[in-house]
């Protein structure tokens, strides 16, 4: 028997789990959406957030202060996967693969070994499974404030500089913007954020595993994907900016409840990843399929009035 109370039960975790989620897809949202960029050095750069924030607060540095030099690694890798697409002509997402495979032996000389343990009882950690409503209230203010960060950057000039560049790289090399910078910068940006995800998921959960970032980039593309689809259904054409940001940060936090509820089935969990793939395929096609059916009635609609 399915007991409904062990599913109310599990919505805290998995709304808490959902916002750090939701952060890191703001950081796929950037490459993704704005740039169109397939990035996948995310998959390594989340675990290295991961594990450059354990290390250092098992030195005894101080969480918060731990989670800003995470955000300095995940810059860097961000970058370097940048420099390795527009300084050496490698394709974007050779580029992602090669900074993510090179960031697997990084992350183990980080941490020593496949991972490391730190435990609320013994450092003030800023997040905790143990303390789930505090890690929500944390997520989502934390959310909140790089949310209306991204929608000041992204209106000045380098932020629209950036968006420029995704939507047309050859007329905004034409109109004097050094695209091979904007991507760079893009690149670092989004690989910070998915690194201070990786940061606040390593305390949440009570380590740092050299395995955490695996499949990351098809759960930040589901948060995506499904933030997006959503926000059209309800909003349609008033759907701005922020609107999708904020969207993006939803579709974790959705997607994680629906993993809750998967799992609250009793479905094998070692099919979990095949379970993304088929959600992120089908809200990639939702947009696709609607355009379509869209198309046909309109051509219907004319063949009725000829």
């Amino acid at each position: 028997m399915l007991d409904p109370m062990a599913l109310v039960r599990a919505l805290p975790a998995d709304i808490a789990q959902g916002l750090i989620w939701g952060i890191m897809a703001l950081g796929v949202y950037i490459t993704f959406k704005i740039l169109k960029f397939a990035d996948l050095t995310v998959d390594g750069s989340l675990a290295t957030g991961g594990a450059v924030t354990v290390m250092l607060v098992l030195a005894g540095v101080n969480p918060i202060v731990a989670l800003l030099c995470a955000i300095v690694v995940g810059l860097i890798a961000g970058g370097i996967t940048g420099l390795l697409h527009t300084a050496l002509g490698i394709p974007d997402i050779l580029a992602g693969i090669l900074s993510q495979i090179a960031l697997y032996s990084i992350n183990l000389n980080i941490m020593g070994k496949a991972n490391q343990a730190i435990s609320i009882d013994k450092y003030d950690l800023l997040v905790s499974l143990r303390y789930v409503n505090e890690a929500i209230l944390i997520c989502l203010i934390l959310a909140a404030v790089i949310v209306a960060i991204l929608y000041w950057y992204f209106g000045t000039e380098q932020g629209s500089s950036i968006r420029a560049t995704g939507c047309n790289p050859q007329m905004s090399s034409a109109q004097g913007i050094n695209i091979k910078f904007t991507k760079v910068l893009a690149l670092s940006l989004s690989n910070g954020l998915v690194a201070l995800a990786g940061g606040l998921l390593a305390q949440y959960q009570g380590f740092a595993d050299i395995n955490m970032g695996r499949g990351a980039i098809v759960i930040g593309l589901a948060a995506v994907i499904i933030g997006e689809v959503l926000g059209e259904a309800l909003l349609r054409k008033h759907l701005n900016f922020i609107g999708r940001l904020i969207f993006v940060v939803l579709g974790g936090i959705i997607y994680y409840i629906v993993i809750g509820f998967v799992l609250w089935l009793k479905m094998p969990s070692d099919d979990m990843k095949l379970f993304t793939a088929i959600v992120v395929a089908l809200f990639l096609a939702i947009p696709y399929l609607r355009g379509k059916a869209k198309t046909s009635f309109r051509k219907a609609a004319k063949r009725g009035g000829i």
